[in-house]
């Protein structure tokens, strides 16, 4: 068994994702797939762990979907891993071909499962297979921690993660819907790594992400000030957000509406939606011999009515 668990760690570790296959036999749940009260926990729904070991693909240990595989011998195995193995089955080494389980395929689509996200509050009960798709749409999915000066892998709910940019990041903390900051660089021609600054502000009884930062558009140095709302897309647009920088008595002026945390941050930064200052304009703003930045940004946040 050993050379056996040796193929099958070799599998797992290579840099690979495959997202399960689509299928006709997927049901689609339509606008049931976030309101957890339309498939609310029903009685006596337990699929035990053995059933659940035999729709777990054994190489990269995902559930399976159709087209699930088998070899002569019974040994099942996703369609996405297939290719990887090179036709050979991972349990017995005997050929793959084309033979397809339908049997196991049958009896997914009879079980009815919780949602991976329960602990965050989920109570539904979704099929088997619509459970993939309510799960990538579920409202109560965690959210991926906003802090962009690193490859930040914590993930949480809001209050969760406003704690964590509290005490891990040091991120700076403010209450009211106005700012007033003032960015300084020595050295505004260097621009690697420079993710400047995120500050978390709290109005309305919501939390909203302030990122200012330089980064490189085509050959030349930009700055970019955004607004990340911290919570999903449909509320974030309940809100809109100004922002303004000058000096030598001439200014610019952004508005706009802040994009969800549930958008990355090189997202919303690669799609320009804020204040870009071009870096010459940023050095006349600043004002003296233009070899130091100095840039004042001003700002607001308010709810639309």
């Amino acid at each position: 068994m050993a050379s056996a668990n040796a193929f099958f760690d070799e599998i797992r570790n290579k840099p690979e994702v495959i997202d399960p296959p689509q299928s006709e036999d997927t049901t689609d749940i339509g606008e049931s797939v976030n309101d957890p009260t339309q498939n609310a926990l029903k009685p006596n729904v337990t699929v035990s762990s053995s059933v659940r070991e035999l729709l777990e693909c054994p190489v990269c240990l995902n559930a399976m979907y159709p087209p699930i595989h088998q070899c002569s011998n019974g040994h099942t195995l996703c369609s996405g891993c297939k290719p990887r193995v090179h036709n050979r089955c991972p349990t017995c080494r005997h050929e793959l071909g084309n033979i397809r389980c339908l049997a196991l395929e049958k009896v997914a689509a009879s079980l009815e499962l919780p949602c991976k996200y329960q602990s965050f509050g989920c109570v539904g009960i979704y099929p088997y297979y619509s459970k993939l798709k309510h799960e990538s749409q579920c409202a109560f999915r965690p959210y991926s921690c906003p802090y962009a000066g690193s490859e930040c892998t914590v993930i949480g709910d809001i209050p969760c993660l406003v704690a964590h940019l509290k005490d891990d990041h040091k991120v700076d903390m403010h209450n009211g819907s106005t700012f007033n900051h003032r960015y300084v660089k020595s050295n505004p021609h260097e621009v690697e790594n420079a993710t400047w600054m995120l500050t978390v502000f709290s109005c309305f009884g919501q939390y909203f992400c302030l990122h200012f930062e330089a980064f490189q558009l085509g050959m030349a140095p930009v700055y970019i000030a955004f607004l990340r709302f911290m919570g999903d897309d449909n509320e974030a647009k309940n809100y809109s957000y100004s922002l303004e920088v000058g000096g030598n008595g001439r200014k610019m002026i952004w508005q706009g509406v802040p994009r969800s945390i549930r958008d990355s941050h090189r997202k919303v930064r690669d799609s320009f939606d804020g204040l870009i200052i071009q870096r010459n304009m940023a050095l006349f703003f600043s004002g003296g011999d233009r070899k130091e930045l100095k840039l004042r940004v001003t700002g607001r946040i308010w709810k639309e009515q």
